[in-house]
């Protein structure tokens, strides 16, 4: 049986985000859709001035657009200081999530010392270990695994086959997307020189937990490491993409987004509000400041101490310049020296 189409009026949007309409304020919407695609009954935004151009051809119903694109708009406009989050607030309300009844799944595996709320959701195959707590409305996709006294907060979302191994704490709202790791062994070794004939690593316990704040988001496959003594933790509101690795003992600040393949070796103390680009590194022990920005495969190795926008690495070229600049990386020191006498030898005249 096809479910009920969602529709909003411009008129109920404009209030309900508290944004400027221009245009009939009885238009229903009754989905979202890009600059090029939308239909009649859609709404888009345009936030980015690159597609600019696609504004004055677009079929949409209406627009989320800054006030100095009002001119060029040929539908019915909604007015926004950063269209972009208006855009992300409106098209939530379209989102379809299937419904989770309460209760525990008959295939569902729970230890007598498990703590479960009556409203949670605990789906099939689920295994809940001992001392563990699952609060009300919490919702455990199917195949999801939670260790000894792990505790997953109220309204928190476990999408599917979720692994929190043993001492975890989420907290409330929080969204786990399918195949994220949480707590797991951190990468701790210390290496025996008298063991066997040419020494051996020795594994370090990891007594700590994971500590994860309200509303934060994990994406898929991505793995968290608790701590070796203390816990590792993000504090609230905290975003993390798809296979991002957060080792163990690091502290994420409130609001930090991190995008895919980012990696954060252990100890590392990271602020709020901070940047992280995709395949960015950041070593150990190292300190980021509030509101740092981190750009795409940069590597951090050493603290920063200020806010503001930091890269490294060599920007993209054609293979041809790149390899005739590759071979005189190594002669960059001699360079160097060269350079300095040449400008001694100079102040001497």
């Amino acid at each position: 049986m096809p479910l009920n189409p969602i529709t909003h009026s411009l008129s109920e949007l404009a209030a309900r985000f508290q944004l400027q309409l221009h245009g009939e304020a009885d238009r229903r919407i009754d989905g979202v859709g890009t600059l090029a695609g939308a239909g009649p009954g859609q709404l888009s935004f345009l936030a980015n001035s690159k597609y600019a151009a696609q504004l004055g051809a677009t079929r949409a119903g209406a627009v989320v657009l800054r006030a100095e694109s009002l001119a060029d708009c040929p539908t019915a406009a909604l007015v926004a200081r950063d269209p972009y989050v208006a855009y992300a607030k409106i098209a939530a309300l379209f989102e379809r999530l299937p419904a989770a009844k309460p209760g525990i799944h008959p295939s569902a595996v729970v230890a007598a010392s498990a703590q479960v709320s009556a409203g949670a959701s605990i789906g099939p195959c689920c295994v809940i270990g001992d001392r563990a707590v699952i609060a009300e409305g919490a919702v455990l996709g199917p195949h999801c695994i939670i260790g000894d006294d792990c505790q997953v907060g109220a309204h928190a979302r476990l999408v599917a086959r979720v692994t929190l191994v043993t001492r975890v704490r989420l907290g409330r709202r929080v969204l786990v997307h399918p195949g994220a790791v949480i707590g797991s062994d951190g990468f701790g070794l210390a290496f025996d020189r008298e063991a066997f004939d040419h020494g051996g690593w020795v594994k370090l316990p990891q007594l700590g937990g994971v500590r994860i704040g309200d509303d934060c988001e994990i994406g898929a496959n991505t793995t968290i490491d608790r701590g070796a003594l203390e816990d590792t933790v993000l504090e609230e509101d905290v975003r993390l993409d798809n296979q991002i690795q957060i080792a163990h003992n690091v502290h994420v600040g409130a609001h930090t987004a991190m995008a895919g393949c980012a990696a954060v070796a252990g100890s590392a103390k990271i602020g709020r509000y901070c940047m992280i680009g995709g395949n960015a590194g950041v070593l150990g022990h190292l300190e980021l400041a509030d509101r740092v920005t981190i750009t795409a495969k940069s590597l951090v190795t050493h603290s920063i101490r200020e806010p503001g926008e930091y890269s490294s690495g060599v920007p993209l070229q054609e293979s041809r310049l790149w390899r005739k600049n590759a071979a005189r990386f190594k002669h960059l020191d001699e360079y160097a020296r060269r350079l300095s006498a040449l400008e001694k030898d100079k102040n001497h005249e």
